[in-house]
């Protein structure tokens, strides 16, 4: 903490005038030991000594009595009683030094050495260490004021410090602290921690003396004078300036020092008027939350913050009135957060962490404004306090949106059929509304008080049978009360150290929800039949009991669980080893139990709470942070439920909500109505579908299957099929809700259902059973696709024969998915085809000539070719497979079949692999290419046709490749400029082809060149292959026809070639000219010398080249520079 370095002055003023030097006649000395006369502190639980009568007057006297009033109610106080009050006066727990000097909470640990580094450094261990190594020296107690030095011995890297520490105290209450170490903390330092456990610990070593002012009244006028004049010369530079001020306004008649009446005694202890509270530095209280607040979640100031809620609570426990007090400066610095305009400024929302401080925040205050035995004045400051936040612009919204459909308070929710749900909606709830809400509540009721003070009260001739009876048919109590209220009250009693009590009302809570739930059944049992056939419901639930901003199911499920660990040992199941290692044995034995049945105990109590809550059906709230918390507190109570191991009764348990659950209609959210907007079950059902399994599989697979549901993503026509047992009845029917955890829901879901998968290899009618419920339930391709990945690799795993019924079930999702994902755009589709042909082959051959038979439902034309098919004709497949001949057959025509589908489907993408799998059987093949014929006059590109006739030379059909090259050309067209298009190799192929092929096929192909090529330097290229080999090449392989002679340029074709190559250099040389820049002129002359090539293969070329030439130097004749380069090259 931070301590003040001065010591604080006193708070009231003492005189004796009543006080004689007759009546200090035969006292003791005021240095006698404080443990000199009487029992000292704590020793009548080492003896058997009984204590004086003196002793238990003064311990009572110091505990409720500032001093001031004892003084004013007697007129004379015998010095020893005065001691012994003094003497008792000082804290006498650890409990309270340790709470305000760490942030461990509890008094377990107290007295022992920490285990783990971290706690070594907190305040209280070190003022431990410091005490058990002797550095506590020089320790006196002056009336209610302690002070002694503490010395830290020295470190590598510090010196050896001596710290002056004091401490005053009132009423067994430490209230002022000082230490010269300058620690600046929350928290008491740990040299205050050594002083004060000095006095705790070692009471008869400290020398008492009663205050300094009783001390001064036993002095004459020369002990005074001889008295001040040694203090001031012991601290003259110090004191000097100030005792020379203080006897200046004495010898003044006037001064306003005397006009009192006695003086200040820092040791005298408290006036009648003083708050009695331990001391909190609420400087720095605000300090450290005000800097962890701006550190914006980093460096652990969240875990800081929950640390310091932890401590509220931690006092509220310990009816320490510093707790309400801390909370207010916690609260104050959070409402002066800057983050919170600019958070709603911008219109974002605050950080997930941070949302949930504030949601801690409003829990505390609804704990303190329900402390039962808080004062009505107290009340009504913290709901002006309460008011005031709340109409501040920036308060947090309870939901983190700006609407709400939550009741009041106060008002306990309908469980019949309900009015208009609009009626209920009230807006703008802040965190700081169920509190200022909850100052409206009060402890009055009878039948409430009886329920928390009585272990013993029932009625067992109560027989009225009214929903809102005060006790069930066994005489036990029930409290009827809006249940996160209800709930409020327990966790308000636990939070302010009444064990018992909240005990107590947890208790009769929990028989109330299960005489509800009871209730809830015979319900709709009576009117099941008019609600399906009419779908008349009503919303049960608006509030959820999971998630809700107060959490009930967690509050009455921790009182329970807590209950158990200190009182279960003597019970008859023991469940020691599946609850960890609690410590509660603060109340070892509960009377309460007499309200548990036969074999219950707390533990199974508070596991089947738990149960009733996760299964209730409730609406789905508004909003991101809201369904976040639905979801987050679901698994929280889950991860609690599983770590407990479960026995026959815990079963048992299990069994009958499970029962309950499916038979309680819209009440539950695995009944047979469900809402459209209810929060889904998986999740929940998960967990009891794998705890039931062991004991009762047909009834986790009843649960399981049931939750399967998510309305939601359907669409609704309540008109229809009302008769089946899964049909929706919309609350909202108008409104698509906003569901930002959808995402996971359908996670879950889809986890639901592997479990399921999993568990039922083996079992043919439950996998089919399973099954249905993923195609009907399940609406998300990735979702199913993983189900059927995760299915396939249980039915094969390595240390097991393949499950062949699972593996069909694999099989069927994943055919699913293809037909889901065929017209939507998937980048996991390609993926998924080839997952599933090779889950078909893991089938079996008849799986894959299904899915090429029927293909086009599932796959696109290019997915069945280059992926199915060819998988399929793989030699990896037919190994796999084990087929025979015959088989392969079978399957070969398949593929084969498959492929002449797709190409005349889709001959753009599909011909060239069509051509591939018919390779082997002629007929087939023939098809595929009169196909690829059909579609080359419309449907197929120059690319797609150049590619399947290179093929077909591949394969041995030049004449086929020949006319396949020629369709291509009229399909392409290369300008003058594109001398780097890719299709000129295809050109320079198919020309390269013709001439091989001979004369004729060469002269017929040249003109379509002609047509479709503009770029000189290509027709050149064409040119000039023609002019080194003589035409016919391919054909002399197989016939003497050949002639042997070079093709003439002066004649048909190449004439027409070789013309339209000049006439191409001219038209490009002139399209160049026309933008040409000067560092581009040395490549243009470079192009000029290729063109002269070309014009001297003509005969007349020279004189063809000059002419040119000379038009060039006419017509260009302003580019000088150019022109001048042109005369050097060419003349």
């Amino acid at each position: 903490m931070a301590e003040r370095v001065q010591q604080p002055p006193a708070k009231r003023l003492c005189c004796r005038p009543g006080y004689g030097s007759t009546c200090r006649q035969g006292q003791r000395a005021a240095g006698a030991p404080c443990g000199s006369s009487g029992a000292t502190q704590g020793e009548s639980s080492r003896t058997q000594s009984p204590e004086t009568l003196l002793d238990i007057a003064a311990r009572k006297v110091a505990e409720k009595w500032p001093f001031q009033r004892v003084e004013e109610r007697f007129e004379r106080i015998p010095e020893p009683v005065q001691r012994r009050i003094v003497y008792w006066s000082f804290p006498r727990s650890e409990r309270e030094i340790c709470m305000y000097s760490s942030f461990n909470t509890g008094g377990d640990e107290i007295g022992s050495s920490g285990e783990s580094g971290d706690e070594t450094r907190l305040p209280f261990r070190r003022g431990i260490a410091l005490l058990e190594s002797g550095c506590v020296d020089n320790v006196l107690q002056v009336g209610f004021h302690l002070s002694g030095t503490v010395r830290e011995p020295a470190t590598p890297s510090e010196p050896e410090l001596v710290c002056n520490v004091s401490v005053s105290f009132d009423r067994c209450k430490i209230t002022a602290v000082t230490c010269s170490c300058g620690n600046k903390d929350i928290f008491y330092c740990a040299h205050v921690v050594a002083l004060s456990l000095y006095r705790v610990r070692k009471p008869e070593q400290v020398k008492l003396r009663l205050p300094i002012s009783e001390t001064l009244f036993q002095m004459n006028r020369d002990q005074l004078q001889k008295f001040v004049q040694y203090l001031i010369t012991v601290h003259h530079t110090d004191v000097l300036p100030t005792a020379q001020k203080l006897a200046d306004e004495i010898l003044s008649q006037n001064s306003e020092i005397n006009q009192v009446h006695g003086a200040p005694d820092p040791t005298a202890g408290a006036s009648v008027d003083d708050e009695n509270c331990w001391h909190l530095d609420e400087e720095q209280v605000q300090e450290q939350v005000k800097l962890f607040l701006s550190q914006g979640g980093y460096h652990g100031s969240g875990k800081q913050l929950n640390l310091l809620f932890s401590k509220v609570r931690e006092m509220l426990k310990m009816r320490d009135s510093n707790g309400a007090r801390m909370l207010t400066l916690i609260t104050e610095q959070f409402m002066g957060d800057p983050r919170l305009a600019l958070w709603r400024q911008q219109g974002t929302a605050m950080t997930d962490k941070y949302r949930q401080l504030w949601d801690e925040l409003g829990a505390l205050w609804m704990c303190i404004v329900l402390n039962p035995h808080c004062k009505p004045e107290q009340k009504a400051f913290w709901l002006r306090q309460l008011r005031r936040w709340n109409s501040v612009d920036v308060c947090p919204l309870e939901d983190g949106n700006h609407s709400s459909e939550l009741t009041n308070l106060t008002n306990v929710l309908p469980q019949g059929p309900a009015g208009n749900p609009d009626s209920l909606t009230r807006p703008h709830r802040t965190v700081f509304t169920r509190a200022i809400e909850a100052c409206d509540l009060h402890w009055q009721d009878p039948h409430l008080q009886n329920i928390i003070t009585e272990d013993h009260y029932t009625n067992y001739c109560y027989h009225e049978n009214l929903d809102s009876s005060l006790f069930d048919t066994r005489g036990w109590p029930l409290w009827h009360e809006h249940v996160p209220t209800a709930c409020a009250r327990v966790d308000a009693l636990r939070s302010h150290g009444y064990p018992k009590e909240a005990l107590r009302l947890a208790i009769a809570i929990v028989n109330t929800l299960r005489r509800q739930q009871q209730k809830q059944l015979e319900l709709f049992r009576s009117h099941k039949k008019e609600l399906l056939n009419r779908g008349i419901t009503s919303v049960t639930n608006l509030e959820g009991w999971v998630g809700h901003p107060l959490d009930p199911i967690g509050t009455l499920f921790s009182t329970l669980m807590e209950t158990g660990r200190g009182s279960e040992e003597g019970t008859l199941l023991d469940f020691s080893g599946s609850l960890g290692s609690g410590r509660w044995t603060e109340h070892p034995v509960f009377p309460a139990q007499r309200f548990l049945e036969e074999g219950e105990s707390f533990l199974s109590l508070a596991v089947e709470t738990a149960l009733i809550g996760l299964g209730q059906q409730r609406v789905m709230p508004d909003g991101l942070y809201a369904q976040e918390k639905v979801c987050r507190n679901e698994e929280q109570l889950l991860g609690k439920l599983q770590e407990i191991d479960l026995n026959d009764m815990l079963v048992k348990i299990f069994r009958k909500q499970a029962v309950l659950l499916l038979e309680a209609g819209p009440y539950s959210g695995l009944g047979e109505i469900l809402y459209r907007e209810s929060v889904p079950m998986h999740t929940f059902a998960k967990f009891l579908f794998t705890s039931l399994l062991p004991h009762d599989a047909e009834l986790a697979y009843r649960i399981a299957l049931r939750a399967m549901r998510l309305p939601v993503l359907e669409s609704t026509n309540p008109s229809s099929d009302l008769s089946r047992p899964h049909h929706i009845v919309s609350v909202v029917p108008n409104r698509y809700p906003r569901w930002f955890t959808l995402s996971h829901i359908e996670t879950q879901q889809c986890e639901l259902a592997s479990t399921m998968l999993t568990a039922a290899k083996g079992d043919a009618r439950k996998l089919e059973t399973v099954l249905e419920s993923i195609q009907k339930n399940i609406h998300s391709s990735s979702h199913i696709f993983k189900l059927a990945q995760d299915a396939f690799k249980i039915a094969t795993l390595m240390d097991s024969l393949p499950d062949l019924t699972l593996l069909k079930v694999s099989l069927e999702l994943g055919l699913q998915v293809m037909r889901m994902t065929l017209s939507t755009l998937n980048w996991r589709r390609r993926e998924m085809v080839r997952w599933l042909v090779t889950c078909a082959t893991e089938v079996g051959v008849f799986a894959l000539d299904s899915i090429m038979q029927n293909w086009f439902t599932l796959f696109t034309p290019t997915e069945a070719t280059s992926v199915v098919a060819s998988t399929v004709m793989s030699n990896s497949t037919i190994v796999r497979l084990h087929l025979d001949c015959h088989q392969q057959e079978n399957l070969a025509n398949s593929a084969r079949t498959l492929a002449l589908q797709c190409a005349m489907k889709d001959p753009q993408n599909c011909a060239l692999s069509a051509l591939t799998l018919c390779e082997k059987d002629h007929n087939a093949f023939e098809t595929a290419y009169k196909i690829v014929l059909d579609a080359a006059a419309t449907g197929m590109n120059y690319t797609q046709l150049f590619t399947i006739a290179r093929y077909m030379e591949h394969r041995g059909y030049p004449a086929r490749a020949y006319k396949l090259a020629t369709l291509a050309m009229t399909h392409l067209n290369l300008s003058y400029n594109q001398d780097t298009h890719p299709a000129i190799n295809d050109v320079l192929w198919a020309c390269a082809l013709s001439h091989s092929l001979g004369k004729n096929e060469l002269a017929a192909v040249i003109p379509l060149v002609v047509k479709s090529v503009k770029c000189a330097t290509v027709l050149s290229d064409i040119l000039r292959r023609c002019t080194l080999t003589t035409p016919g090449g391919m054909v002399a392989l197989h016939s003497r026809r050949n002639s042997g002679k070079l093709m003439s340029l002066d004649k048909t074709p190449l004439r027409q070639l070789l013309d339209a190559t000049i006439g191409a250099y001219i038209n490009t040389t002139h399209s160049r000219l026309t933008h040409i820049s000067p560092r581009h002129y040395s490549e243009f002359i470079e192009f000029l010398s290729k063109a002269r090539e070309t014009f001297l293969m003509a005969h007349d070329g020279h004189i063809q080249f000059t002419q040119f030439i000379d038009n060039l130097k006419q017509i260009y004749k302003g580019k000088k520079k150019l022109m001048m380069l042109v005369r050097e090259r060419f003349g």
